[in-house]
């Protein structure tokens, strides 16, 4: 393994580390009832100084919400590429590697949210349609800052024109960014839940670019 794939691999299991460590101490440090029906939530001086902060916007909350479509309409658009390649090359280990590795990556993202969603660490700061629904890490945060950054590595790739080249990426990084802001802003998340998604999705995002880098030339 070269230096600089040590680096990449080293990196990215410190982001994973410090996700876990963020979520042992939101369970641990300052807890408090302050969320609806009196859950309990982790960091709740932060948490609760950043949600009266930004207040409750729901508008906000259904325009993030269904623009989190935008990174699944990626996710199926890679994956039928990966799929024409096996038909045409009619070998499932002939496809693209790094198409490979990110429909793994899909996989561990997928089994992520659902384990979450499952070991609930907390609860939103608001009632969904009346409902109490987990909230850590943010979904969405999750979802849009691991699509989103894997699909410009691949698309830096596959695109040959640099100006171009350079304008998708900016344009998905901004997308990323209104994103993460506006599901915070939106007041249906605790700050906390957007850290840990952020973290985590840090991590596994550059784990994928530690592996496809380990494609041999």
């Amino acid at each position: 393994m070269k230096k600089e794939d040590h680096r990449n691999f080293c990196i990215a299991a410190c982001m994973l580390f410090a996700f876990l460590l963020w979520t042992a101490a939101i369970q641990f440090i300052d807890v408090q009832a302050i969320g609806p029906q009196e859950s309990s939530v982790g960091f709740a001086t932060i948490n609760r100084f950043v949600h009266n902060l930004t207040g409750v916007h729901m508008l906000l909350y259904t325009i993030t919400d269904w623009l989190g479509l935008v990174p699944l309409i990626f996710v199926i658009g890679f994956a039928l590429l990966g799929l024409i390649q096996w038909i045409k090359r009619k070998h499932l280990l002939k496809v693209d590697y790094n198409i490979l590795i990110l429909g793994g990556f899909y996989i561990v993202v997928m089994v992520v949210y659902v384990l979450f969603d499952m070991l609930v660490v907390n609860y939103r700061p608001v009632l969904i349609g009346g409902i109490l629904e987990a909230s850590y890490p943010s979904s969405t945060t999750m979802l849009v800052m691991c699509v989103m950054p894997t699909a410009i590595i691949q698309l830096n790739a596959r695109i040959k024109n640099n100006v171009l080249k350079r304008f998708v990426a900016s344009a998905m990084i901004a997308f990323i960014a209104f994103m993460v802001i506006g599901r915070l802003v939106s007041g249906v998340h605790w700050f906390t839940d957007i850290i840990g998604g952020a973290l985590l999705s840090a991590g596994l995002v550059l784990m994928y670019r530690a592996i496809i880098g380990l494609e041999v030339k």
